[in-house]
């Protein structure tokens, strides 16, 4: 269910924006407060977005803390086992 929520995020939710004088690609997510990445290319900042979103999910879980909930998927589930 992980990978797929995490697929599910980055499928609907991400958001790239070239910036600065390098014209470097930013990435976030909306409704995922601090997560956000920077790429020399889209497919690199795209890489560290998912990166920086799976941890951003498994300290949540671990802290059991409210994690966004998408459409189809629901981690919050786990925080309860």
């Amino acid at each position: 269910m992980f990978t797929r929520y995490v697929a599910d995020v980055m499928s609907r939710l991400a958001r790239y924006e070239r910036i600065g004088k390098e014209r470097t690609y930013f990435g976030s997510i909306k409704g995922f407060r601090g997560v956000w990445a920077e790429g020399k290319t889209k497919k690199e900042c795209e890489a560290e977005l998912r990166e920086v979103l799976e941890e951003w999910l498994l300290l949540k879980i671990r802290k059991r803390q409210f994690v966004p909930t998408t459409r189809q998927y629901d981690l919050n589930t786990l925080l309860s086992a």
